[in-house]
């Protein structure tokens, strides 16, 4: 026998947040998400999701009164695919695929009762940059934001009758590896024009590089697959927040004169300080988190964005920018490996983009779909 229960009261909450910890007390690789990044995602007042959508958590308890699975299960008109299709997300479940079978039975039924035809997962309340995917290849230490999970958890979800509806890529080069050849031509070749120069981002002028990173984002990616146009305002205000992270000597801009056209933005990967405060982060893990970060080497850096406008594509101001700021950082930073964050297998021009970095594949997610009607035909996500 199961028992269900919402996730409302203060007590539930804890439970929802301790269950992953539990699970995972002997996972070398398993580092806990900081309990006020998964709160916030379930805050209506932080999350605008909720301003047109419905969210829900549940625990999932044995005859002993033992969790043995936790879900959150949502719905948002901002999801919008070929049928109605809702969402899973925050799984986690002892390896008995009778438990989650329950568990997703639970979910599908919380969904129809809504209009719902499909259901996806894990994938967030949200937007598709943290905690998205379940990981089915390179089970180490998950980045931040990123979910992780038992290898298991693919039987459980493909056992149920789920099947993959795009597979998330994530490339990973180390830092002190040989650059392609390609890269150190154009770099000599650009470094020849007076007019092209590449600048590190620096704190004290963030206004300058959010107004430079928004003009060249919107003009390199936001008419590309499902881009959204960049508002200003917002890049600034996400710069100001990342402030405390940013190292100056990772992220990179190319100019042509002062005209921006190219950027290749990095962060340290905080996971790699945040493992040390199981979850926390009050006044006192806040304390030690800078104690951390001043004296523990942080050897692994995340690619977020790389871009350069159309009219300086393909003509290898990628390459100038690379080595210019590889050079730099390798006699700067402590940084030994970089990974770019997932790419859906549904965009082979990015792919091809980040293939042609030096890069190889070290981590593997795949986003799962379950047509509640199993005579309807299965479709992949469509190439963009």
């Amino acid at each position: 026998m199961i028992i269900v229960e919402e996730v409302q009261t203060e007590n539930q909450k804890k439970k929802f947040l301790e269950f992953p910890a539990q699970l995972y007390q002997h996972d070398k690789n398993y580092i806990r998400p900081r309990n006020q990044d998964i709160e916030e995602i379930f805050d209506p007042e932080k999350n605008k999701s909720f301003q047109e959508g419905e969210c829900a958590r549940f625990l999932f308890k044995n005859k002993q009164n033992e969790t043995v699975g936790k879900v959150a299960v949502f719905i948002s008109p901002l999801y919008e695919q070929k049928q109605p299709t809702g969402g899973i997300g925050f799984f986690d479940c002892i390896h008995d695929q009778a438990t989650a079978d329950f568990i997703f039975d639970h979910c599908k039924s919380w969904l129809q009762k809504r209009g719902m035809e499909a259901m996806d997962g894990p994938i967030n309340f949200g937007e598709r940059d943290k905690f998205w995917g379940l990981l089915t290849e390179g089970f180490a230490e998950p980045l931040f934001g990123m979910n992780y999970n038992f290898p298991y958890y693919k039987e459980l979800f493909e056992n149920y009758g789920f099947r993959m509806y795009f597979e998330q890529l994530c490339f990973s080069r180390p830092i002190f590896a040989d650059v392609s050849r390609i890269f150190t031509l154009m770099h000599t070749k650009h470094s020849r024009n007076p007019a092209i120069s590449a600048r590190p981002m620096k704190k004290n002028n963030l206004p300058k590089f959010a107004k430079d990173f928004t003009e060249i984002y919107n003009q390199a990616w936001a008419c590309h697959g499902e881009g959204k146009q960049l508002e200003e305002a917002k890049v600034l205000k996400m710069f100001r927040t990342m402030k405390p992270i940013i190292n100056e000597h990772i992220s990179w801009f190319v100019y042509e004169n002062e005209k921006p056209i190219a950027m290749w933005m990095n962060l340290p990967d905080v996971n790699q300080w945040f493992k040390y405060l199981n979850g926390r982060f009050g006044i006192v893990e806040k304390l030690k988190f800078l104690w951390i970060k001043q004296f523990t080497k942080n050897e692994k850096m995340v690619g977020l964005v790389f871009g350069v406008v159309p009219e300086w594509q393909k003509k290898g101001i990628d390459g100038y920018m690379i080595w210019e700021g590889t050079q730099h950082l390798r006699k700067h930073t402590d940084f030994k490996t970089t990974e770019l964050q997932w790419i859906g297998d549904f965009n082979p021009k990015m792919i091809k983009i980040a293939e042609s970095l030096d890069t190889t594949v070290t981590r593997k997610l795949a986003t799962y779909r379950y047509l509640f009607d199993r005579d309807k035909e299965f479709e992949r996500h469509p190439i963009l």
